[in-house]
Order: C-alpha cells, then sequence, then structure tokens
C-alpha cells in the first residue's frame, strides 16, 4: 500500500506540473483548424479532469487507511462527468458564450482577457501549440500531416491568422531546427503574410524561400513588370543593410528590411592576343550584400 501511495504522489505532481498556462486557441485558429479538431480539444481537456478526480480520490482512500480524516473527492464516475459538465457550462457563459474567446497571456490585456476560456492554458493550449508545430514542420518538408496541410491552406486562402503564424514562426525560426519553406505555396504565404491577400494589383511573387531570419525571392509588380530579385531581413535578428532599403511590417507585427537587386557591373576576365589580362564588363541586376546578423555582431 505504502509503494502505491508514493507512486500516486508524483502523477500528482506530474498532473499539476502540465497544468501550465500557455498560448490561447484564438477564434482564428478554431475556425483554421475546424470544429472537429477544437472539440477534440476540449475532450482531452475533459478527460485529464476526470483522470484527477479519480487520482485523488485514490489518494484519499489510502489516507483514509492510515487515519487520516480527509474529505470526499467523488463517487460514480456518472456524478463526475454531471459535475465536469456543470464546470464547462459556467466557463462557457463566462467566456460570452464561446469556449474560443480571450487573448494570449503573454500581451496582459484587459478584465476580459483575465475571464478567458480555460483553452487559453493548460493541456488545450498545449495541443494548440503543437498543432501549429506540425503545421510549421509539415510546410517546410520536415514531417508530412495531411490534417496540418490542410489547415494551413485553408487558413491561408483568406490570409487568416493560423497560417500566418505558422509562416512567421518559419521566417523568424532557426533554419537548421525549422528549415525553410519553398515553392509556389511559399510565394503565396509570403502574400498572406504582407497582408495582400485579396487585394488588386498586388505585387507577385516567385522563387520564394523563407526562414532563418531571411525572406528571398522575385517580385514582379507595376515597378518592376520583368521581376526583380528581392530580399528581406527581419530587424530583430539583422542590421539594418547598407544602401537603400525599405521597412515593411508583417501581419505578426514584425519588421523587415526590404532591398531589391540593385544595377552592377559584372566583370568577367579573358586573356588578349598580346598576353595581357582584359574585362568583359556588363551590367547586371544583383542584391547588395547581405546585411550582418546581430548576434555575430
Amino acid at each position: 500500500m505504502k509503494k502505491k501511495f508514493l507512486l500516486l504522489i508524483p502523477m500528482a505532481a506530474l498532473f499539476f506540473s502540465q497544468s501550465v498556462t500557455v498560448f490561447a486557441v484564438t477564434e482564428s485558429e478554431v475556425e483554421a483548424v475546424g470544429k472537429e479538431t477544437a472539440a477534440g480539444n476540449v475532450f482531452i481537456w475533459f478527460l485529464c479532469a476526470i483522470a484527477f478526480l479519480k487520482i485523488s480520490q485514490k489518494i484519499d482512500s489510502f489516507l483514509s487507511s492510515l487515519g487520516i480524516n480527509v474529505g470526499h473527492t467523488g463517487g460514480s464516475m456518472m456524478a463526475e462527468l454531471m459535475i465536469a459538465a456543470r464546470g464547462l457550462t459556467t466557463v462557457k457563459s463566462v467566456t460570452g458564450g464561446s469556449f474560443f474567446k480571450g487573448g494570449s497571456p503573454r500581451f496582459g490585456g484587459t478584465t476580459n482577457n483575465a475571464s478567458a476560456s480555460f483553452l487559453s492554458g493548460g493541456l488545450a493550449g498545449a495541443v494548440g501549440r503543437q498543432f501549429t508545430q506540425s503545421a510549421m514542420h509539415t510546410m517546410t518538408g520536415q514531417a508530412s500531416n495531411p490534417i496540418s496541410r490542410r489547415a494551413f491552406e485553408s487558413s491561408l486562402k483568406k490570409g487568416g491568422d493560423f497560417a500566418n503564424n505558422v509562416t512567421g514562426a518559419v521566417a523568424q525560426g532557426n533554419i537548421n531546427y525549422t528549415g525553410s519553406m519553398t515553392g509556389p505555396q511559399a510565394a503565396q504565404a509570403l502574400s498572406s503574410y504582407l497582408g495582400q491577400t485579396g487585394i488588386p494589383d498586388a505585387p507577385s511573387f516567385s522563387n520564394v524561400e523563407i526562414g532563418g531570419g531571411r525572406i528571398m525571392g522575385t517580385e514582379t509588380s507595376a515597378a518592376y513588370p520583368n521581376g526583380t530579385e528581392f530580399g528581406m531581413y527581419n530587424a530583430d535578428q539583422y542590421m539594418a543593410p547598407e544602401g537603400n532599403y525599405e521597412t515593411v511590417t508583417a501581419a505578426d507585427n514584425t519588421t523587415w528590411y526590404k532591398q531589391y537587386a540593385v544595377d552592377t557591373v559584372d566583370r568577367t576576365p579573358y586573356m588578349t592576343g598580346e598576353g595581357k589580362i582584359a574585362y568583359h564588363e556588363n551590367i547586371v541586376q544583383k542584391l547588395p550584400n547581405m546585411p550582418k546578423r546581430k548576434d555575430r555582431v
């Protein structure tokens, strides 16, 4: 009996350690992943709550056998289900009729944020973060999760927050860990990330690579009808570049330095008939030198 009691203590400690506040699951993310996935998150939390009740009841039984007076933590499983369901209904009424209302705890907030749904933390929030990470690995080719891909593509079509958050995480992440996003879908993701989805006459992108604090590619627009190379560098990770550049704010409010290719003289050496070295000179479009990373200065 003593061994069983000692085993239950770390189990309870593990439950409490995993029930920390994490990022919120927002309405846009629920819309992106679908109601079925969101309902699954609620169901997981629900099962964990019941499991905790059963663990607490078992601990009470051991304490009672040792002669220690304890309170009752539950009776039948049906009674516990009714209590948990009553709690879910109360939370729903507090949050204005929606389990997914409220902002992320990272940003502080108002009273409404403070009274946000239990899904703003605990296991459901952790599941939301894991789903976003799964989408990141799927879109960079490091994994293959068809559910994450469909959620990303659905959000991307309307410039949704879920797709923009995944794109931003890849763009600012360590390329050795998160990889990079390339191909036609990266070009579409960049349009969404820059808030240009559905905007008439918005620039189009090709040959895009997103990752490691950089976004590189080719832009075709009214200003560059024939297309020109560009480079974007995250302002938190890179020093300001030399030469002309503009500052761009992405959908996640991050700041990026943006440079376009400029005319550069390209010199190719060759040997003349007299045995002397001469150069063929051509004017080509090249990007300026990449700025220095702040962590390497």
